[in-house]
């Protein structure tokens, strides 16, 4: 049976290097790690981060997309846009809800998120300028998005990996919406096929710039790797979804924006131009076009929701002290 470590006076798990070594072999034997398991602070630490910006992401990320609900070019459109909103909205809820099997509260990632110490996906400091955005974020940013996020099915802390089961299956949606918004426009007229070239311009590089760093730059990846918390590197995800994109771009008849992007055969996939890097660290930085925008959105939202989290709070109490009364008698 796995050992929890050495208890401290002050009640913490002494780290010591068996603890650790016998953490690593539940880790490489493919064992899900439970929340009320011991484990490494630099594990949960790393979990709390990742999740956190997953969550915020998912929440931030319902802003440039729910500004176009109403001016959807049709009621079909403007229904399965709202749906998709409202899914990110719960994709959120249920990362929460793994953070907080960590030891951190809701209102606290809030609270980060607000002042700036927390950060989400800098693609969603953006703007959304016309409807073929809606469609390109859908393919390339959701796309980008399960690339990512289906080896997270096996990641080692088990509630995170549940929580992605369901999300990797709702994303897959919204990305063959996105995807059909765009082949809709590039089958249309010249203008309209014009404007799903334009989306495509403005989004192509910020899409891989969502994998992260490069590698070499990465400060976390390598223990993540470790850890299984991630399975793949930043550039072998980025180099997955290029493969996987660039055709889909063809079949459309639209064009990547990259002029060095070149099939190579030798390593079975696509060259590409250099990203640049100081653009996503301007944006993750806070010099983003929305960044402002978004923060002031969410927290207007955070503020004028207090009602109705404090009602849900008065009502559970209220259910609670009942019940206790009935259990009393």
């Amino acid at each position: 049976m796995y050992s929890q470590g050495l208890i401290g006076a002050d009640g913490a798990t002494e780290e010591t290097p068996e603890f650790l070594a016998r953490f690593q072999a539940r880790i490489d034997a493919e064992e899900k790690i439970e929340p009320n398991d011991a484990m490494p602070e630099g594990y949960r630490r790393t979990l709390v981060r990742q999740i956190g910006q997953h969550a915020h992401s998912e929440i931030v990320g319902m802003l440039p997309e729910g500004n176009w609900i109403t001016r959807a070019p049709s009621l079909k459109r403007k229904a399965a846009l709202l749906a998709k909103v409202q899914d990110e909205g719960g994709h959120g809820l249920y990362l929460y809800a793994a953070a907080e099997t960590l030891g951190v509260s809701r209102e606290q990632m809030t609270e980060e998120l607000l002042s700036g110490k927390a950060k989400y996906s800098s693609i969603f400091n953006y703007p959304t300028l016309s409807w073929a955005d809606i469609g390109v974020i859908g393919w390339l940013v959701d796309g980008a998005a399960i690339m990512n996020q289906i080896p997270l099915c096996r990641c080692s802390y088990g509630p995170y990996a549940r929580a992605m089961i369901r999300i990797c299956k709702e994303e897959s949606f919204h990305q063959r919406q996105g995807y059909e918004i765009v082949m809709t426009l590039a089958r249309g007229t010249p203008a309209q096929k014009e404007m799903a070239q334009d989306a495509l311009n403005r989004w192509w590089w910020p899409s891989l710039m969502m994998f992260g760093p490069s590698d070499a730059d990465s400060q976390h990846s390598d223990q993540s790797m470790r850890w299984k918390i991630k399975r793949f590197t930043n550039d072998e995800l980025r180099q997955k979804f290029i493969d996987a994109t660039v055709p889909q771009a063809e079949f459309l008849g639209l064009s990547v924006p990259d002029p060095e992007l070149r099939w190579n055969e030798a390593k079975g996939g696509y060259d590409h131009g250099p990203i640049d890097w100081d653009e996503f660290w301007r944006v993750v930085k806070g010099g983003g076009q929305m960044n402002v925008d978004r923060i002031r959105d969410r927290k207007k939202a955070w503020d004028e929701g207090a009602w109705v989290r404090e009602a849900a709070l008065a009502h559970a109490e209220k259910r609670a002290a009942r019940k206790a009364a009935l259990a009393a008698e």
